[in-house]
């Protein structure tokens, strides 16, 4: 059945972005100043083999700052953390190196900053993702948190309420301009961001999905279940009637779902690294597949400078 696919073409951009890469060289070079044993604070991204490859190194992932020894050395996770998380780890006295993607950190500043200013605050996103636990303990009892249109019809404030919205970073672009453009419609004097919320990353990995999707049959897109943005380019592909499916690594892929499939489009969500594409593209080589390109290349240019609590103790 996979030798009726003849093509597989691979989307620009995809994979690691700058706050995925700056996160995890943070904890390399942490072990590399203070050995093994430095430990992370949920995952340092979401993708199982980055996690599984950082343990190999000597990596111990928790999932509570409270889990860590007393005095011990803590990377913080790209997502970001609520002040709390920050004032326990100093009652332990634990060495905290804050991995945050200083695009999340964006969102946690402007959101303070609309609640110093006295607006209620809406957050775009979904519940339970680190991102969002994050930024909601940032502002208690001044944020509330919409998942879907039907959460913003329901919404409720006394009138002359001063509102603003931020988003979480990696959002589906089109369904979050949809809401965005309903809590318009709802409150008029809503305060935007200065700049959009969802990263440069998360954005030209869906534009580059949608750039595909006219010339493929079938879309395979690398990336974990718990990660936002890689699920995102699945459902991009479904609602466009791509048949679509997400998998961590090759060992994922069903050969079924190359029945009658002739070209076969490849991505990558922003925590996975390039490894694991050459893996799938090796997979489809043993089965006969020559034809393997890029639709387009494109390179991104930003990069993350490291945490300041590592590049004071770097020569």
């Amino acid at each position: 059945m996979s030798r009726m696919v003849r093509k597989l073409l691979l989307a620009s951009p995809r994979g690691y972005c700058a706050g995925v890469e700056r996160a995890v060289e943070t904890v390399e070079r942490a072990l590399e100043l203070y050995g093994a044993g430095v430990y992370v604070r949920k995952q340092i991204v979401h993708n199982v083999h980055v996690v599984d490859d950082l343990e190999e190194l000597g990596a111990i992932f928790v999932d509570d700052e409270e889990d860590v020894p007393e005095g011990e050395t803590m990377v913080l996770s790209a997502h970001g953390v609520a002040p709390s998380v920050y004032e326990r780890a100093a009652a332990r006295g634990l060495r905290t190196i804050d991995a945050t993607c200083p695009l999340v950190t964006k969102v946690h500043v402007q959101a303070r900053r609309f609640a110093a200013e006295g607006h209620f605050v809406i957050l775009i996103g979904h519940a339970g993702h680190d991102e969002v636990v994050g930024t909601m303990g940032e502002i208690p009892g001044s944020i509330v948190l919409v998942e879907s249109a039907i959460d913003i019809e329901a919404l409720s404030f006394p009138e002359g309420a001063k509102l603003a919205y931020v988003t979480q970073t990696t959002l589906s672009v089109d369904e979050t301009a949809g809401m965005i453009a309903l809590l318009r419609r709802r409150f008029p004097t809503i305060r935007a961001p200065r700049r959009d919320d969802i990263c440069y990353a998360t954005s030209n990995r869906q534009r580059a999905v949608k750039e595909l999707l006219a010339e493929i049959d079938l879309l395979l897109v690398i990336g974990s279940h718990n990660s936002s943005n890689s699920t995102r380019l699945v459902e991009l592909g479904r609602k466009s009637g791509i048949a679509s499916h997400l998998l961590d690594d090759e060992t994922g892929i069903d050969e079924r779902w190359l029945e009658g499939v002739e070209v076969v489009g490849l991505t990558s969500g922003a925590s996975v690294p390039e490894k694991l594409v050459l893996r799938v593209c090796d997979w489809f080589r043993a089965r006969g597949v020559t034809d393997i390109a890029s639709h387009r290349f494109v390179e991104e240019g930003t990069e993350f400078r490291l945490p300041l609590e590592l590049r004071r103790q770097l020569p």
